[in-house]
């Protein structure tokens, strides 16, 4: 156990290693943010001692390598717009993306997983067609798309629930079904097909040939036997649902990360990108390395061995 947990966080840390240094390359490549922060009579003395200032006149390998060096002393730089530590504007936007991915996580589950198990046993009938119609439109309906929908008929047209912004459930309430749509159709097909491989194995036929009902053997047995592949996708979409936040925050002024993150493409803000990717695939490998340890529990068939 102790092995494998040591080659899970090894194997972590390079995969974050990895992405940081894609995502500094590729935003060094985007452009000199310092055009930005000039006036646009600006003379070119001026931006060079702005590009000196904020020490882009340096190489880029040296810049990496300064960056790194912050990072192993906790040191996340500072915003080359509000020149403020990165980490602190981050940290203050955490906690409504959070909210939404929350709320987008309870979506996802609490309708995603109950519609599975229904479509799996009462395959054939009316309400596993509705449901299948409903899981395939969230599925194909792209998230900007079902979150303007949302706008229009709820918020524009019955007025029931307000367009944007934050602070009070009930603008939580569209954002959350806009971005955990497509996360609940996949629970919901993946719950299904687990469901259907289990109800097919000789242990459901003996426990109804015992008298058993369906409803008892899927919840007694065939639930904890396909919980596996559902853990795995919800491990997945933890990460999924930062990312996707980042659409949905924009579509209706949700002042999170997401939205955080486009300003800061646009103005070319490295370190805030930089601090936003690295807090996203920490989730990704976290939720990852968790999910493995949750298998060992859902199942003592499974053992964490290297």
């Amino acid at each position: 156990m102790l092995n494998y947990a040591a080659q899970r966080l090894i194997q972590a840390f390079v995969a974050m290693f990895g992405v940081l240094t894609i995502v500094f390359i590729v935003m060094h490549l985007s452009g000199d943010p310092t055009l930005l922060l000039v006036p646009q009579d600006a003379s070119a003395e001026m931006i060079a001692e702005l590009r000196h200032q904020l020490g882009f006149d340096r190489p880029v390998w040296v810049q990496y390598l300064d960056y790194l060096y912050g990072l192993l002393h906790l040191d996340f730089g500072v915003s080359v717009v509000q020149r403020v530590p990165a980490l602190d504007i981050v940290a203050s936007r955490l906690p409504y993306t959070i909210q939404l991915a929350a709320g987008a996580l309870v979506v996802a589950i609490g309708f995603g997983i109950p519609a599975g198990i229904v479509m799996a046993t009462m395959r054939g009938s009316v309400i596993e067609r509705i449901l299948t119609a409903i899981v395939v439109t969230g599925q194909s309906v792209p998230t900007f798309l079902s979150g303007i929908l949302l706008i229009f008929i709820f918020g524009v047209t019955l007025r029931w629930l307000p367009t944007s912004g934050s602070g009070e459930f009930s603008a939580l309430i569209m954002p959350s079904i806009a971005l955990g749509a497509l996360s609940m159709s996949t629970f919901a097909r993946m719950t299904r097909i687990s469901i259907i491989d289990e109800l097919g194995k000789d242990y459901v036929r003996a426990g109804r040939a015992r008298g058993l009902s369906l409803g008892s053997v899927v919840v007694r047995h065939v639930l904890r036997n396909a919980a596996i592949p559902v853990i795995t996708i919800a491990a997945l979409e933890i990460g999924n649902l930062l990312a996707g936040a980042v659409i949905i925050e924009t579509v209706f002024a949700w002042p999170g990360i997401g939205q955080l993150a486009i300003q800061s493409i646009q103005s070319r803000d490295f370190m805030i990108v930089q601090v936003i990717v690295l807090l996203i695939s920490f989730v990704y490998v976290l939720t990852s390395v968790l999910a493995d340890f949750v298998y060992a529990l859902v199942d003592p068939r499974i053992r964490l061995v290297r």
